[in-house]
This record gives C-alpha cells, structure tokens and sequence, in this order.
C-alpha cells in the first residue's frame, strides 16, 4: 500500500488490531470511527508487530508513544487515536455502521479534483524524504518537481488558474 503511486486512504469502523493496524499504518491518511478498536497486540503473544508496526507507528506517533502504545499492547478508540495523530479524523459512528468509510470517501473527493501527476510527485517527495536528511529529501523534492514541470497537466493548471475556470486533468 504504502508504495502505491496514489494517495491510500484507511477507514476503520471497527477493528484494527495487530495485523489490520499495521495495514492500516501503511496507508496515507486514516480515518476512525470513535467505536473503533485501534492497537498492536502482539507482545500479549509474547511476539512483536513484524509487519512494518515497529517502524511506521514511531514515525506517525513519536518513538515514545509508540515504545508505550507497543509494550502495553493498548487498545485506543478513535478519540483516543485521533488525540495521538494515529488518525487523521475520528467521526461519529453511523446505524450503518460505515461512518469511517463515508468520511474517507469524502477526502478522496476532494483529492481527485487535483493534478494526479502532482499528487503521486507529492506523495513520492513526501514518503522518500521522510526516510532521508532534510538536505537528501529537498533534493528528492526538486527531483519530483522536475518531472511536474514538462507535463500538459501543468500547463491546463496554469490556463485554468488564469481563465478562472475548472483545469481538466488528463494526467499527461
């Protein structure tokens, strides 16, 4: 998920215990009801999380909180992720029981009016310069603005922008 060239959005109605958090922690953005169950569990087990837990959840959450969040095997609601930056929204519970769902939907509306040539280069300047110095990753990001600047996405953006109208991306 996380290598995937478009945004991943997460939304948990329910839970996401051990594995199906660590799913989730390798998504973009995450949405939470407030009746979710959120945590990694697996040291009740006598084992760690072993697919990525260890290493995203300290990068979203600070090392300290996730050091306590792992070695307690703590299970948060959505108010409680949403506290910790572990979600990016916790939203009301609906009867259908989708609420989390509805709300990345909306997200992701919002995301697809926009250039999809500038959003994977976002996403790519975002995720490879996380994981580098700050001086490497503004490198990676001018290297990302590069490939923007020769596509018809840009240039439509531009005549858009100044002909006060909706740009209609082609993603070329």
């Amino acid at each position: 998920l996380e290598s995937l060239p478009m945004p991943v959005i997460a939304a948990i109605d329910g839970a996401a215990i051990g594995g199906g958090l660590e799913l989730a922690l390798a998504t973009d953005i995450r949405v939470a009801s407030k009746s979710a169950r959120i945590g990694l569990v697996e040291t009740k087990l006598a084992i760690i999380p072993g697919a990525g837990g260890t290493q995203r959840l300290p990068r979203i959450v600070g090392i300290a909180r996730a050091k306590e969040l792992i070695y307690t095997a703590a299970i948060l609601n959505g108010e409680e992720a949403e506290e910790i930056d572990l979600v990016n929204y916790c939203v009301d519970q609906n009867e259908q029981g989708d609420a989390a769902y509805l709300k990345a939907l909306e997200i992701a509306q919002k995301i697809l009016p926009n250039g999809p040539i500038g959003v994977r280069m976002a996403k790519t300047a975002i995720t490879k310069g996380m994981e580098v110095d700050l001086s490497s990753g503004l490198c990676i990001e001018e290297a990302c603005y590069a490939q923007v600047i020769p596509t018809k996405d840009r240039i439509e953006g531009l005549a858009a922008f100044k002909e006060k109208r909706t740009p209609n991306y082609k993603g070329e």
